[in-house]
C-alpha cells in the first residue's frame, strides 16, 4: 500500500521519516478554507482533512496523512507572521504567557476520512525583552512558522516548559501518528 504525507513542511517530512521511510510526499494544492464558526480546538483537524482529502481524491488507493498546526493564545489563532513586525507582535503577546499548540491529523483513503484527531500541547514562555525578540527575528527562523517561532531551533530559548508532546509543537505528533497508522496500514 502506498503511504502519502500531504504536507510541504520539512519538519513533518523529517518526523514522518522516523516512523517509516516508505512514504512519499504529495503537496496538496487546495486553498485552505477557514470557517469562522469552527471552534479553535477543531480548526487544525478541519484544515488537515482538507489537505488529505484533496490528495486522496487524486490517489484513491493510497493512505494519505494530512496535518496542520496552529498556535492559540487565549482562544485567538496566531498564524504564520506576515512580516517581521507581525512576528514581533506575536512574540510580544506570547511573552510570559502560556499558549496552546494544536496539530490536527487526518487519515484518508479513496477520498474518505478514516480517522482524525487533534493533539494539544501547552507551552509556557519566559518573559521576553524587545532585544531578545529582535535578536531572534534576525535569525529568520520565525518565517513560515505558526506563532512566529520554532521550538526545535533558537525559539526553544523562549520556552520555560511544556505540557504534552514536544513533537506536536514541532508540528507533527509522531508517536500518536504512528499508533494511528498501525490501524490503517494493512487494511
Amino acid at each position: 500500500m502506498e503511504l502519502i504525507l500531504a504536507s510541504q513542511s520539512p519538519r513533518r517530512r523529517e518526523l514522518m521519516g522516523r516512523i517509516t521511510e516508505d512514504f512519499t510526499v504529495v503537496v496538496s494544492d487546495v486553498e485552505e478554507v477557514r470557517d469562522p464558526a469552527w471552534p479553535v480546538q477543531e480548526l487544525p483537524r478541519y484544515l488537515a482533512a482538507q489537505k488529505a482529502e484533496a490528495v486522496s481524491k487524486s490517489r484513491p488507493d493510497a493512505l494519505v496523512i494530512g496535518a496542520d498546526t496552529i498556535v492559540a493564545l487565549d482562544g485567538t489563532v496566531l498564524g504564520k507572521p506576515r512580516d517581521d513586525e507581525d512576528a514581533f507582535l506575536m512574540l510580544k503577546n506570547l511573552s510570559g504567557k502560556t499558549h496552546k499548540v494544536l496539530t490536527g491529523v487526518a487519515f484518508y483513503r479513496g477520498g474518505k476520512e478514516l480517522s482524525s484527531f487533534v493533539q494539544t500541547t501547552e507551552v509556557d514562555f519566559y518573559p521576553l525583552s524587545d532585544r531578545q525578540i529582535r535578536r531572534y527575528l534576525a535569525t529568520g527562523e520565525h518565517r513560515d512558522k505558526a506563532g512566529a517561532y520554532g521550538i526545535q531551533g533558537f525559539g526553544g530559548l523562549f520556552v520555560e516548559g511544556i505540557r504534552g508532546d514536544y513533537f506536536n509543537v514541532v508540528g507533527f505528533p509522531m508517536a500518536k501518528v504512528a499508533k494511528e497508522l498501525e490501524k490503517w496500514e494493512d487494511r
